[in-house]
């Protein structure tokens, strides 16, 4: 099964639960009124929807149907092409298919350099392993950087999947500063010539200041060895978070300026 047959299968319930909804306060014939209008809003908050993009899918069909029969068809097309322009985002960018690598900035010379943090439990060794993995399919040389020394199992583990994938990795003794290996990672793919340095941090919550200061000193090393870097920032997400996801999004994006999600669990 594909990536996207996988992510199709796990949206199913939730595609499932909309149209159930449609079906339930829409009905075929009537006038669709303001009252409909506030009772969808609030059946699709309950299914964990964002406010602000419950409001939105709102406001397309207040904008576009209220006071008018209701056609089931034409209902649904306006919630599905607004949850289209809503994942699209501002700028309208979309991920060649046929190019995996496509939504990845990657560096015009030297190494491309990707961090990636989250918090504690979410999967990121994981989704590092499986994003090196997709670099060096995709012809790339990959350096990785066990960047989470407080937990001596995640950098045996990201050794293993280093072993598996065929690439190379940095690591230093448990308890070393976060940082160095850092800076270590960024020098050794710059010795070697490697094409993307892929740096592992602790897991740490969003609320904690002491971590999320240690992981803008990460970034700050990052810029100091390699201009520009790093020139991506990962955030990794339990899918199955919900509405926490979006703090922690926030509070991430202020501390390490984060460009991109991956989103793991699903």
């Amino acid at each position: 099964m594909g990536l996207f047959d996988r992510l199709k299968k796990g949206l199913q319930r939730t595609k499932e639960l909309l149209q159930t909804d449609v079906r339930d306060l829409f009905k075929p014939g009537e006038l669709l009124t303001e009252d409909k209008l506030e009772q969808f809003y609030a059946r699709i908050i309950v299914t964990d929807m964002g406010v602000p993009a419950a409001r939105e899918i709102v406001e397309e069909l207040r904008q576009k149907h209220l006071g008018r029969t209701v056609v089931l068809d034409d209902i649904w097309a306006t919630i599905k092409d607004k949850l289209k322009s809503l994942l699209r985002g501002a700028d309208g960018r979309l991920w060649d298919v046929t190019a995996p690598l496509s939504p990845l900035a990657l560096a015009e010379s030297g190494p491309t350099v990707i961090l990636v943090a989250g918090v504690n439990g979410v999967g990121k060794t994981t989704s590092i392993a499986k994003l090196a993995n997709l670099l060096h399919q995709a012809g790339r040389k990959v350096v990785l950087a066990a960047g989470d020394t407080f937990r001596a199992a995640a950098v045996e583990q990201l050794t293993l999947w280093s072993q598996r994938i065929g690439c190379e990795i940095v690591t230093k003794p448990s308890v070393s500063d976060p940082a160095a290996v850092a800076f270590a990672g960024c020098a050794r793919a710059l010795e070697t010539g490697a094409d993307i340095v892929v740096i592992d941090t602790a897991g740490r919550l969003q609320t904690q200041q002491n971590l999320m200061k240690q992981l803008e000193k990460i970034r700050r090393v990052i810029g100091d060895r390699i201009p520009g870097a790093p020139h991506e920032v990962l955030l990794v997400l339990d899918a199955t978070t919900g509405q926490n996801g979006i703090s922690q999004a926030q509070k991430f994006s202020e501390s390490v300026a984060c460009t991109g999600l991956v989103l793991a669990k699903l």
